[in-house]
């Protein structure tokens, strides 16, 4: 057909569908109605033709009603009056011998969407619900669905709901499933279909009969049921045992998140079914499909915040290949991360760093950054790599490996020599605001150390009037006050000139104000600004350990099989901000699972035959990460009492890192400047103690964690094991009953400290003895409290012997103040120790 304008196809095109010669012609009138379809994919309104085509459908010839039909249901809503003159048609059909013709007919008919038709469609839907035919039943369950979705104020006749019920029941599983869907629609403001035992059971049993879609419907919908017994729920859960290792993913997936509802309250059970998906995970990881490599390494991610080590024998299936994808890239690269362990550090750094000189520059920082986080637990190896790096005199990568160092070392206060050799002329590379900002920040902190500091600032200050980053210049003015407090003699000049330029030139109001807020800083005297630029950091190892608490898998379950891993990356990405590094944070909820109480009487009772007299230490240095607040005279109380009370430890309200931080360094100020007496007189208490514990430190996270969750003890972040020093801070409340029925509820904060260091013995020990301090050697506290210390020194003096003493620095933090809440805690903490270490030992 030659090409025409719009209104003279659709005159042709009508011209040809009148035409008698060629609707005598059966293959003519098909090709021109095909003609007519082509023109509608294209663009040209061809509704002035419904006529004709409502006069086409009135054949014998399937393809030919196919074609009319699609053409009806586009044009039918701008021609309602004329699509009247279809449904006899429609209606006829319905009644054909053919299935196949009875089935177009009754999708046709519901596709009009036209709620006039409405009373002409319900009659033929009904007739196909009790159709011989399973693809006219499979149309006419759908049809009710979209009745309904045409008119949803509009109530179903109920005997049509029951026959949908009963059709749960069909030998066709397609229809099964369809029945399920379109009740679903039906009944979604009461909930969706009703699902009770024997239905259950029914769809369990018919599961391997549907396609993969339809056995995904059917498990998704079976989560919503709750087995009435532990004999029913394990009946189940053996009827979906094939499905959990099924080759096809969707459906792993979907019979994974079935497993994980209905064992929410058995926690071994749901581990055990994580292991059995682990195969299928790996296949899904090597699909053709880029798309279902990528949710296969979301949902992986998922796995391993509750089981880091699931796929650590099977780290290198996540190496990645060079035509993959970056997205994919950059996220196999984040679970190597959580894979990494000391048997395979060497490899996989190898392996990373061959990313880091990807011709895609995110791909490239990408595995910079992974190199990074691998750092703070084997330094000295990813410190070559990045120094390494650096030597390459690339842009990107320059800029990637400063700010990565900058974060490292901040986790990672040892390396700082090897940064800041390392610094030596990267700011003739560096073109980015990120990188330029990275290395003022450790010019700022490390700036006594690094000898061309001065010389480097100046290039940045002759520069500051082209200068367009804001960031830049803030953190600018930063390290040049900060260098000055320790290098002025060759600062002072360089400070000078951009205190002017920022204060007189500067069109910027946030620079102009921080520059305002330095030079009245330095008119108050060098000492205060030395207080307000140098005062005390916060803590490192409290916000950023290496470790991350294994998470309980109720915390994610609801989001397995969702787009939710999709969205959010789970690992902690790079700072962009200026200033300090940025660090990953989470918010930790309450574990509905572990709100048991436990009473500790009986354990306090067993374990003052074996636990060693207290020592308490007098304050630490406020400096470095082992700075805690001083034990007040009091906690020697703690111990004091031997009557055992009843306590119950809560995990809830749950504490951020930055809550707990916060809570944690508060008492140290407020100890240096009001003294320990007035500190005495408040709400609070420091206690610190020394446990025997010598297994402690080599203990895997997730075995200490999981023990500490089963007394409702919370672990906030941790160290790896064999790293020194060694931590773990956790918290939980405490609520003890009193002479009244309110309970009293107390905040405990905790650190365990191993530093590696054999504990010294010590000349003047305090001890206890009938509630009052007592000071004296060792010898004679055995002497004077032979029940309650000779075990206790008796087994310091062997281990002494031995060289083997590891004892762990427990530091307890409470507030309100409870001194027989603390004693008990202090008890539970003490045999939850002591059983891993002999567990360990």
């Amino acid at each position: 057909m030659p090409y025409l304008g719009s209104e003279d196809t659709v005159r042709e095109l009508r011209r040809a569908l009148s035409n008698p010669n060629v609707q005598s012609d059966q293959l003519r009138y098909r090709n021109t109605i095909l003609k007519v379809i082509r023109a509608m994919s294209q663009g040209v309104d061809v509704s002035g033709l419904f006529s004709e085509m409502v006069k086409a459908c009135a054949t014998v010839d399937i393809v030919q009603k196919k074609l009319v039909y699609v053409f009806l249901c586009s044009y039918a809503t701008l021609n309602p009056e004329l699509s009247l003159l279809v449904i006899n048609t429609l209606r006829k059909d319905c009644q054909d011998p053919n299935p196949m013709v009875r089935s177009l007919a009754l999708r046709n008919m519901t596709n009009l969407r036209l709620p006039s038709l409405v009373e002409y469609v319900e009659q033929p839907l009904t007739a196909g619900l009790r159709d011989r035919a399973a693809c006219v039943r499979r149309v006419a369950v759908l049809g009710w669905a979209k009745l309904h979705n045409l008119q949803p104020n509009s109530e179903i006749d109920a005997a049509v709901v029951n026959e949908l019920y009963s059709l749960l029941r069909d030998p066709d599983p397609v229809v099964m499933v369809n029945c399920l869907r379109a009740l679903e629609e039906i009944l979604r403001e009461e909930g969706g279909v009703a699902i009770n035992k024997p239905i259950t059971h029914h769809l369990l049993n018919r599961l391997k009969e549907c396609d993969v879609w339809g056995q995904c419907e059917v498990l998704r919908i079976l989560q919503r049921y709750r087995p009435q017994s532990e004999d029913e729920l394990f009946d189940i859960l053996s009827l979906l045992d094939a499905a959990l290792v099924s080759p096809h993913p969707p459906v792993m997936a979907a019979t994974l998140s079935l497993f994980l509802s209905l064992c929410s309250t058995l926690p071994a059970v749901s581990l055990a079914a994580l292991e059995r998906v682990r195969g299928p995970l790996l296949a899904a990881c090597g699909s053709v499909s880029r798309e279902m490599r990528f949710t296969a390494l979301c949902h992986i991610q998922l796995l391993l915040r509750s089981l880091p080590g699931l796929m650590g024998a099977h780290y290198k299936r996540f190496f990645c290949g060079y035509a993959e994808p970056a997205y994919i890239k950059q996220r196999k690269m984040q679970v190597l991360v959580e894979l990494v362990n000391d048997e395979n550090v060497a490899m996989l750094l190898d392996e990373l760093k061959g990313y880091c000189t990807d011709v895609n520059t995110d791909t490239a920082q990408a595995a910079i950054s992974a190199i990074g986080r691998i750092g703070r637990s084997y330094s000295d190896r990813c410190l070559e790599i990045l120094t390494g790096l650096l030597g390459l005199k690339q842009e990107h990568i320059t800029s990637a490996v400063v700010q990565t160092m900058r974060d490292l070392v901040w986790v990672c206060p040892q390396c700082s020599e090897t940064v800041c050799l390392a610094l030596e002329g990267c700011e003739e590379t560096l073109q980015d605001s990120q990188g330029r900002q990275a290395l003022l920040w450790l010019l700022s902190v490390y700036g006594e150390r690094v000898s061309s500091a001065p010389y480097t600032l100046e290039v940045f200050i002759d520069g500051v009037r082209s200068e367009t980053s804001l960031g830049v210049k803030m953190e600018l003015l930063t390290t040049t006050m900060r260098l000055f407090m320790c290098r002025p003699a060759e600062t002072q000049d360089m400070l000078g000139r951009l205190l002017h330029y920022c204060i007189e030139e500067e069109t910027d109001m946030c620079v102009r104000d921080q520059a305002l807020l330095y030079y009245r800083l330095l008119q108050c005297g060098i000492e205060e600004t030395r207080k307000v630029l140098q005062g005390r950091r916060s803590d490192p190892s409290l916000g950023v350990l290496i470790g991350r608490p294994a998470e309980p898998i109720s915390q994610w379950a609801s989001s397995f099989n969702t787009l939710e891993p999709l969205r959010q990356g789970t690992v902690e990405t790079e700072s962009a901000s200026r200033g300090s590094p940025e660090h990953a944070s989470f918010d930790p909820k309450p574990n509905t699972d572990l709100s048991d109480t436990l009473d500790c009487s009986q354990i306090e009772r067993v374990h003052s035959a074996s636990y060693h007299s207290s020592s308490l230490h007098p304050p630490m240095s406020s400096s470095g990460s082992d700075s805690t607040s001083g034990c007040t005279d009091s906690s020697a109380d703690v111990l004091a009492s031997s009557v055992a009370v009843p306590l119950s430890l809560s995990l809830s309200p749950a504490l951020s890192p930055e809550e707990f931080e916060r809570l944690w360094l508060q008492r140290l100020a407020l100890h240096a400047e009001r003294g320990a007496e007035k500190l005495e007189e408040e709400d609070y208490i420091c206690f610190e103690e020394r446990i025997h514990c010598p297994a402690i430190p080599q203990c895997s996270p997730q075995s200490l964690q999981a023990a500490m969750q089963l007394v409702n003890i919370q672990t906030m972040a941790f160290t790896p094991p064999h790293t020194l020093p060694w931590r773990v801070y956790l918290y939980t409340h405490t609520q003890q009953g009193h002479s009244g029925d309110t309970p009293h509820s107390t905040l405990i904060l905790g650190e365990l400290l191993y530093t590696g260091e054999g504990n010294q013995r010590a000349v003047v020990t305090k001890g206890i003895d009938g509630g009052e301090v007592v000071e004296g050697s060792e010898e004679e506290l055995v002497k004077e409290g032979e029940e309650a210390t000779a075990y206790g020194l008796s087994r310091r003096e062997s281990a002494r012997k031995d060289g083997e003493e590891q004892d762990v620095k427990v530091t307890l933090k409470q507030q309100p103040r409870d001194d027989k809440a603390l004693k008990g805690f202090l008890s539970i903490l003490t045999t939850v120790l002591h059983t891993l270490s002999s567990e360990r030992n």
